[in-house]
């Protein structure tokens, strides 16, 4: 893995400039979707959710919204209508974050790490959230507005997240940020070292798997691991090169 001070210095710089210089010449787009999202339906135009990056450390991952604001309501009522079974949902065990510990501090439970304490009912509120959404799939989905299915189609939705790569979270490319309840699972030697990797817009998963029919989660964590030890410069421009062409390789939302 290049991990040398110069390489990382190299990267960050060139997250900086581009990501500055991408959201100065796509900001008529981004107005124009600010725009056609108020104009569809009332509510914020950006969607976050917490996601785990490299070392685990976790973030706030921005999109813009591409549902209706009553979404999570009406997931209860469609609950027939989900094309996950119940025996299908993944019981997700209850074990830390790596290099993560919980105690207790004057009678709150609370999670300490990198970044120093937060309330665990706030870490398992965005967990319990993160589960409830990505266990449910319905076709020609209602909770998506028209835009928001445009906007999904196209990775236009994925356009905030340049933000995210300027203020550090992120690289250009790198390693998908995961949700947490997915991060608890991959806290063993076999799979952990796909969090060694920067997190990224783009990344070798993305150009290499991405539209296919099926996604294999054991071939994801294999190309997750490949790109942290192996990412160097030549390989973050192949993969930029091949990104445009994959986001446009999708299946239907």
């Amino acid at each position: 893995m290049n991990s040398s001070k110069s390489s990382q210095f190299a990267k960050r710089t060139i997250d900086i400039f581009v990501s500055a210089l991408l959201i100065v010449l796509l900001s008529p787009l981004l107005l124009l979707i600010i725009i056609a999202i108020r104009l569809e339906s009332k509510g914020p135009v950006f969607y976050y959710a917490m996601r785990v990056g490299q070392n685990y450390h976790t973030f706030k991952f921005y999109k813009f919204r591409s549902m209706r604001t009553d979404a999570d309501q009406m997931i209860d009522q469609m609950k027939h209508l989900n094309q996950y079974d119940a025996g299908e949902q993944v019981n997700c065990e209850q074990h830390e974050l790596n290099r993560r510990l919980i105690t207790n501090i004057d009678k709150y439970r609370v999670v300490v790490g990198d970044e120093g304490y937060s309330k665990l009912d706030e870490f398992e509120g965005h967990k319990a959230t993160d589960e409830k959404n990505t266990f449910v799939k319905f076709k020609n989905d209602p909770r998506i507005t028209r835009v928001g299915r445009f906007i999904r189609n196209t990775s236009i939705d994925e356009l905030p997240q340049l933000f995210n790569i300027l203020i550090g979270d992120m690289s250009l490319v790198g390693n998908r940020p995961l949700p947490l309840y997915e991060a608890e699972k991959l806290t063993k030697d076999q799979s952990v070292g796909r969090f060694l990797g920067p997190a990224g817009l783009t990344g070798l998963w993305q150009v290499t798997e991405r539209g296919k029919d099926s996604a294999d989660p054991e071939r994801r964590i294999q190309l997750d691991i490949e790109y942290a030890m192996h990412h160097n410069f030549w390989m973050d421009l192949k993969i930029l090169f091949k990104t445009p062409l994959a986001a446009f390789q999708h299946e239907n939302v």
